[in-house]
């Protein structure tokens, strides 16, 4: 098949790995399906109770990504409680295991006690009443736990905030079998695709051939100062996508689109046994997923660049993909922003029957 050549740009800002996964209009769309699946049950009554005046799981579903910084607005009160009680939030929201590997295991490569599986299953026991030190060791509130799970249920339905891809010293992807094999200098860690770079305008051009324009907006957004020539393959997946998924739907906003989900009855995967371990079923999908999202991706060129705002130095690839990489890539974004919006309104239903 015929590849786009990607090229690396030798300057740049790095984006913080995992900063707006799905975004806020893929997001959204997973609440608003979840909102409209639970309406008229228990469900709804509970996560209501939970909720303020004017909130719902559509509006809810950004505010674990709202806390890292200010481009949502000012920061609540609620939110600066929740940064200081979490210092590690931003890495509540995801896992780095080998796509190439078929299950998330306990301490496996790439996983950590913090990250988005273990996280989930603390935020659920909360939620189901079992607030104790060993299941909630955040300290969660049943609020923020409900933040939380809504906010989680989107991302572990993002293939890139599962599966992670490896480069050997050799250019490749690799698989480390330990945590210790991934040492910069044999094997190293692509930071979840955010040092994969794909060349921002051959994508443009070559997605202007395949997807449907995107409509006019009713306003017109400010043009950066300075548009970076490479996207991170992280930021795809998290943004982009979401955009042809969208756009190859003819929906505009999140509720639209979550409106489409229910009309066209998708078949999605029934998750089975104790909720608690649905985040692992959930992180398995994704590994199946996070494979296809790499089918005919290949490394190319290395380069070195350095963050302006630590100065830490570190590696960066240009990433080759299928011409026709937007047309599966977005249908996969499409299916799993509906995965991701049923499986929520399921668990709720399940914790609150």
């Amino acid at each position: 098949m015929k590849k786009l050549a990607c090229i690396v740009a030798l300057a740049g800002a790095f984006v913080t790995s995992n900063a707006l996964a799905w975004g806020s209009d893929g997001h959204r769309a997973v609440g608003a399906i979840a909102d409209k699946l639970i309406k008229g049950s228990n469900a709804e009554k509970q996560v209501a109770a939970l909720l303020l005046p004017g909130e719902s799981l559509e509006k809810i579903a950004v505010w674990a990504d709202c806390v890292k910084g200010n481009w949502c607005g000012p920061q609540t009160a609620e939110m600066t409680e929740y940064v200081n009680a979490n210092p590690k939030h931003s890495e509540y929201h995801y896992t780095d295991v080998p796509f190439q590997l078929d299950a998330y295991h306990d301490h496996g490569v790439g996983t950590f006690d913090d990250d988005i599986v273990q996280t989930l299953k603390g935020a659920i026991a909360v939620l189901q009443g079992k607030d104790t030190p060993q299941t909630n060791p955040h300290k969660f509130t049943k609020r923020q736990a409900l933040l939380i799970v809504t906010h989680l249920a989107g991302d572990i339905h993002q293939p890139l905030h599962v599966g992670a891809g490896f480069v050997g010293k050799d250019g490749k992807f690799v698989v480390p079998t330990k945590q210790a094999e991934v040492d910069a200098l044999n094997v190293f860690d692509s930071r979840g695709g955010n040092s994969l770079l794909l060349d921002d305008a051959v994508l443009a051009a070559t997605s202007s051939k395949l997807i449907p324009p995107a409509p006019p907006k009713d306003d017109a957004a400010p043009v950066p100062a300075q548009k970076s020539p490479t996207k991170p393959f992280h930021s795809y997946w998290d943004t982009t996508v979401v955009d042809y998924a969208m756009r190859r739907s003819s929906t505009r906003t999140p509720e639209q689109f979550a409106q489409y989900a229910i009309d066209t009855k998708p078949t999605v995967s029934v998750n089975t046994g104790d909720v608690m371990n649905w985040p692992y079923q959930w992180a398995n999908d994704a590994l199946v997923v996070s494979k296809l999202a790499h089918t005919g991706v290949t490394v190319g060129a290395v380069s070195t660049q350095t963050s302006k705002s630590t100065g830490e130095s570190y590696k960066v690839w240009a990433l080759t993909v299928p011409e026709n990489y937007p047309v599966p890539s977005s249908a996969i974004a499409r299916e799993q922003l509906i995965k991701g919006g049923y499986h929520l309104a399921a668990l709720l239903q399940t914790i609150w029957p």
